[in-house]
């Protein structure tokens, strides 16, 4: 493990009880496994731009940092991977319909009904959709209990 995390931001556009999910095309263990638009936090970025920037570079909508409402945040550890802490934004409002920005990092974009997310969800951004019902503001995975 290493002394210092990797920041993660996700995005969820929730419209219609529906929120916006994409399918990893990745050369790992979470190949074609569903997840949120996300992305890494870069030095000299706050947490919202990251959000937006994010959310235009993978799905073509515009969103204002103003616009984002935090949900969550996850401290997540695993034994081959570099720790992260993880921060989930709702986007309040966003402007464009969502494409497929990214084709060689994902397969394909869905909506799913909230109440009826996909099986092969991956656990670390359910956490986040998860705190949109539950409001706990949260979680951890990876540590010891």
């Amino acid at each position: 493990m290493t002394d210092r995390h990797i920041v993660d931001v996700h995005i969820l556009l929730v419209r219609a009880g529906e929120v916006l999910l994409s399918k990893r095309r990745s050369a790992d263990e979470f190949d074609g496994r569903w997840h949120l638009p996300a992305g890494k936090l870069e030095a000299g970025e706050s947490a919202t731009a990251a959000t937006a920037r994010e959310a235009m570079e993978e799905v073509g909508v515009v969103v204002e940092p103003a616009d984002l409402r935090h949900i969550h945040t996850a401290h997540v550890v695993s034994p081959h991977r570099e720790a992260r802490i993880g921060l989930f934004f709702e986007a309040v409002t966003w402007s464009g319909e969502p494409v497929n920005r990214e084709p060689d990092k994902c397969y394909e974009l869905a909506w799913f009904p909230l109440t009826a997310l996909p099986q092969n969800l991956i656990e670390y951004p359910a956490a986040g959709i998860r705190a949109y019902f539950t409001g706990a503001t949260y979680s951890q995975r990876g540590w010891p209990s």
